[in-house]
């Protein structure tokens, strides 16, 4: 379906999973806890919210303005359950995109993640709302995968963009939420400790405000991907990230489970003149 074609919106009201600011730092371990620690010391805050389908408006929404974007971007990968087609194929597919789209004069995708609820030990849909990372984590993805060229490069403007996409069409099981850049400030942010076996990330979780925006694009396609800005160096009033989560579709109850890639991309700027 083209962009901006003329819809009967799906605007509904679903239950978002929001996390309750205490006095302590939030943790959530990937691995088996020390004893005596639990594998998440979050308070979870379940919240009903409006999320607006945007189907029709696409071109509304930018990442400059809103943190996200929908773009039309067919594939030539044949199987998204296979790691080596991803990393061969995909990859250079979603390297390419990003940097035409953005303007960027380097694109580097750091991993991927497949989801499925239907096939064992493969990750389902977050139901929690959350930004991959924060403003001291972001630099150190590129630190951690770039090197001895990092520090240069982090001289300029820099940022981190997710790449969503449908294995399967149209998406009618758990969509994806996006809250409008616009309609939050940094004080809904929350630090928070991801802990696997051998590195402790941060990421953000968000804590519950009614003036928040929520979005949604119905029954994506596999040759449309979400642009998701999960950092931006540049403090110049453009939007520097939006948060987002998976929600149970009300419309859609019985729908087979989503299936989904996400790709991670670290992507470089030229020095402003």
């Amino acid at each position: 379906m083209p962009l901006d074609v003329a819809v009967a919106p799906k605007t509904l009201t679903s239950t978002l999973h929001y996390l309750k600011r205490g006095a302590e730092k939030p943790a959530y371990y990937r691995i088996e806890p020390p004893p005596g620690v639990p594998r998440s010391n979050g308070i979870n805050d379940p919240q009903e919210v409006t999320i607006e389908d945007a189907r029709g408006r696409e071109s509304e929404f930018t990442l400059d303005r809103n943190g996200f974007a929908l773009v039309k971007a067919p594939t030539a990968v044949a199987d998204f359950y296979s790691p080596d087609e991803i990393k061969r194929v995909y990859y250079p597919e979603v390297e390419r995109l990003v940097r035409d789209t953005l303007g960027a004069s380097r694109v580097f995708v750091f991993d991927h993640n497949v989801r499925n609820a239907t096939r064992p030990g493969m990750p389902v849909p977050s139901r929690q709302v959350h930004n991959d990372h924060t403003v001291n984590s972001a630099p150190r993805r590129v630190r951690d995968h770039l090197g001895d060229e990092a520090e240069e490069l982090l001289k300029h403007r820099f940022g981190i963009v997710n790449v969503w996409r449908p294995v399967r069409g149209p998406v009618l099981d758990s969509p994806l939420a996006l809250c409008d850049a616009r309609s939050f400030t940094d004080e809904d942010l929350i630090a928070s400790d991801l802990v696997y076996a051998h590195v402790r990330g941060e990421t953000s979780r968000v804590a519950y405000n009614p003036a928040h925006r929520w979005y949604y694009f119905s029954e994506m396609q596999t040759d449309e991907v979400l642009f998701i800005r999960v950092h931006d160096s540049a403090n110049d009033g453009r939007a520097r990230l939006s948060f987002h989560t998976s929600f149970e579709n009300p419309l859609t109850p019985s729908a087979p489970p989503r299936e989904s890639i996400e790709v991670r991309t670290l992507v470089f700027f030229p020095p402003a003149r």
